[in-house]
């Protein structure tokens, strides 16, 4: 894991309320953060991610998990840095909005 990686790890999603597992395989891809409960991918961006190749490379990779029914949002390492608890709070609301919607589906 990133520094950035490892922050929001160990200072937000490690004791969320909502499990998250890190660097989770869905399908031939890896996730940095994956809530089943939410079916919320969470990508951390470091700089690798904004070259052409590494771009399209995430949109194809986004495309592929919306497509089996998940949400990805994703963090530039500058958010994390510098905006790390509007990150938190934009992370807690999506899971309280995706689980609200999961459980009105049943």
């Amino acid at each position: 894991m990133t520094k950035e990686e490892r922050h929001l790890w160990y200072d937000f999603l490690s004791t969320y309320n909502v499990r998250f597992q890190r660097q989770k395989t869905i399908d031939r891809y890896i996730a940095d953060f994956y809530c089943c409960t939410a079916k919320l991918v969470i990508e951390i961006d470091g700089g690798q991610h904004y070259v052409e190749e590494s771009f399209e490379y995430d949109i194809t990779r986004t495309e592929f998990l919306e497509k089996v029914g998940l949400k990805v949002i994703r963090f530039s390492n500058i958010e994390i840095n510098k905006n790390f608890f509007a990150v938190c709070d934009e992370i807690n609301k999506e899971v309280i909005k995706r689980t609200a919607a999961q459980s009105a589906k049943k």
